[in-house]
């Protein structure tokens, strides 16, 4: 095997688990997972917390 396809199947490997991942991120079944971690910082926090869900309903009433 010559430098060139190393470097290409290389390039492939890279593409195909970027690709992968994106699919992961924004996939919508992941999507109350996500929600969930948004609030991790402010566990300790109530107030916080819903201040961050108010804002994040808002924002979904927008897009819709």
């Amino acid at each position: 095997m010559s430098s060139g396809t190393i470097r290409g199947l290389g390039t492939l490997l890279v593409a195909v688990a970027f690709i992968g991942l994106a699919l992961w991120v924004f996939s919508p079944r992941r999507k109350s997972e996500f929600d969930d971690a948004t609030l991790l910082p402010f566990k300790d926090d109530p107030q916080a917390i819903k201040q961050v869900e108010q804002e994040q309903a808002s924002r979904s009433k927008k897009n819709v």
